[in-house]
Order: structure tokens, then C-alpha cells, then sequence
């Protein structure tokens, strides 16, 4: 049987997320989420089901609007890692979402864990 592209990425994300929920002891969820244009990522509190931190491309503060690229990437790092830190969250899972961890997605995940979070 065939699958799509989607149905792959679905496969993928669904692979990930459900074994983070297994060893998910109480600590958020760093959750990237990837787009042609775009890159965003949340710390997000399962427990509760609210977001606790977020930062994305589009925020106009980071001087990045527009910009979709591994430099990108690791400015929204920097900030998710800042705001983390100032929400009083030093740990967390991180969940790629079914994205493969290379490029801009590593680029995020290093400069966060340089700006102190751990995962």
C-alpha cells in the first residue's frame, strides 16, 4: 500500500508524540511546528492543556518576519529559551512533530538548549 507524503508525516508525528506521552512526568512539551513560510514552537503543559511559552517567525520584535531559514530558526530558539526561563521552566520534552531533526529544526533545538533549557 502506497502513502502519501501526509499520511507519512502523520505516521511520524503521531510515532513521536505518543512516546513522549510515556515517559511524560508532569514536564511541558516543546512542540515545533514547521511550514513553507514559517517557524513556531510552544511549551505546552499536557496536564493542564494550556500553552506556557511561545514564539514564532511572524512576531515582528524578533526581526524576522518573513525570513524562513536555519538563522531564523535559531533566533526563535534563543527567545522560546528566554521565555521558558522567564515562566520558571528549565525542562522539557522535546517533540519534533513528525519533522525530521536536521536543519531548521535542530538549529531550533541547539539554540534552545544553549539558552539553557534542557531535553
Amino acid at each position: 500500500m502506497a502513502n502519501t507524503k501526509r499520511e507519512l508525516f502523520i505516521k511520524r508525528r503521531q510515532r513521536v508524540r505518543s512516546k513522549l506521552r510515556k515517559m511524560a512526568n508532569g514536564r511541558p512539551r516543546l512542540s515545533v511546528h514547521r511550514s513553507n513560510r514559517n517557524i513556531s514552537v510552544q511549551l505546552i503543559d499536557d496536564v493542564q492543556g494550556c500553552t506556557l511559552a511561545a514564539a514564532s517567525s511572524l512576531e515582528k520584535d524578533l526581526g524576522i518576519v518573513g525570513v524562513n531559514n536555519v538563522e531564523a530558526a535559531a533566533k526563535i530558539g534563543t527567545a522560546i529559551a528566554e521565555r521558558a526561563k522567564a515562566a520558571g521552566i528549565e525542562e522539557c520534552y522535546f517533540d519534533r512533530g513528525g519533522f525530521l531533526f536536521h536543519g531548521k529544526v535542530k538549529a531550533l533545538a541547539d539554540a534552545a538548549r544553549a539558552g539553557g533549557l534542557k531535553f
